[in-house]
């Protein structure tokens, strides 16, 4: 099977989406499928608009292969390019993308400006269901993903196939798990690019909430403050406001090591996003023992138990990133959420077992079309 992966940016990139993508094209040529990479501008959305004007020439490629996959990540650059091809279009959905838009803090104060952030939120909608009317089958990393891409018209065809939590495959005892939880202060970490839809501002909001005298915290914040500075400085602004400035260190990008490492030595790893589609960071501190902080936004629900093996906290609300951290600091009941996390993880399927799954739906997807027992999407003349 020929398969084309096409995605906006750099397969590279640090994300959970790229992770995937790069996991998936690994797993098909382990398998023994031939794929190509095909990599769109990414930039703002007008920008990635622009392949569309030279759709004909990029869909005359893409009708070479088998089966064409397309992060959704890539969609505004797709949708011409969509009606021309004449071979099976699979989505794969890691976001919904005006979800992730509306979760943006908008800093306009005036009318006009509101209105202005609305309009481009709708025309993102109607962009994404364009898309996702346009493609044959989908393949979506979360059953909730799944019901809002069926409320843009997605597709009929469909396999949910969660991401795997397994990259780092630590190796920790229940043991170990109750000996860190009873040892040191409160070892919290943040984990994600520094952006306003993950939520930091709403954790730093919540750490300064607590009575120092009574909860000892420290909190590690790993991610890229590069990617928005002036969130990032506003956030930092914040915590010098606050006087808590002394316990949070901003430790940057980290490599898998050093992220694993930092894992190790975690008692929570809250991020409380304002939209987490899936949230395969909290899955993957789980391996470790580190009790997820999670947001109720998005399909963390459909993998932490909430009070049992993580927590669940309504994003743009420190009130309650407070209440849960005040909450962990009950260091019996850290030991064994901790020792849950691990259990559920555990429980998971391993990124083989997950990738497996989506192979076989493509090469159903195109050995139906390939057949003539299924046919694509009528091509445009």
């Amino acid at each position: 099977m020929r398969v084309a992966l096409v995605l906006a940016g750099d397969i590279d990139s640090a994300s959970g989406g790229f992770y995937y993508d790069r996991r998936l094209r690994d797993r098909l040529r382990e398998r023994g499928h031939a794929v190509a990479v095909v990599s769109l501008p990414r930039g703002s959305y007008r920008e990635r608009l622009a392949p569309n004007l030279r759709a004909r020439r990029l869909a005359d490629r893409l009708s070479g292969f088998d089966v064409v996959v397309e992060d959704g990540l890539a969609h505004p650059s797709v949708l011409a390019v969509n009606r021309r091809v004449d071979v099976p279009t699979v989505a794969l959905v890691h976001m919904i993308a005006w979800r992730a838009r509306a979760a943006r803090r908008t800093t306009e104060t005036d009318v006009a400006g509101r209105v202005r952030t609305e309009i481009g939120r709708r025309g993102v909608a109607a962009v994404e269901r364009c898309f996702l009317r346009g493609v044959d089958a989908a393949v979506y990393n979360a059953e909730t993903t799944r019901r809002d891409a069926a409320g843009l018209g997605g597709p009929d065809r469909y396999l949910v196939a969660p991401p795997a939590g397994d990259r780092f495959e630590p190796a920790i005892e229940a043991s170990g798990i109750r000996t860190r939880a009873r040892s040191g202060p409160l070892e919290v970490t943040f984990l994600g690019n520094v952006v306003p839809r993950k939520g930091l501002d709403a954790l730093v909001g919540g750490v300064a909430r607590l009575d120092p005298d009574e909860v000892d915290w420290r909190l590690t914040v790993v991610g890229d403050r590069t990617v928005a500075r002036d969130y990032a400085q506003s956030v930092a602004d914040a915590a010098a406001t606050a006087g808590i400035d002394d316990r949070i260190r901003f430790a940057g990008r980290l490599d898998d090591e050093a992220v694993a490492a930092r894992l190790r030595e975690s008692h929570v790893l809250a991020v409380p996003s304002r939209y987490e589609p899936f949230g395969m960071v909290y899955l993957e501190a789980m391996g470790f023992g580190c009790v997820p902080l999670a947001t109720t936004a998005g399909g963390a629900a459909e993998f932490v138990r909430d009070g049992e093996s993580g927590l669940l906290a309504s994003p743009d609300d420190p009130c309650a990133v407070a209440r849960a951290l005040r909450d962990l600091d009950d260091r019996d009941r850290l030991a064994e959420m901790g020792v849950a996390a691990r259990r559920d993880y555990e429980a998971r399927p391993g990124w083989p077992e997950t990738l497996d799954r989506v192979v076989d739906f493509l090469e159903t997807e195109a050995d139906a079309a390939a057949a003539g027992r299924r046919k694509p999407r009528e091509a445009e003349p």
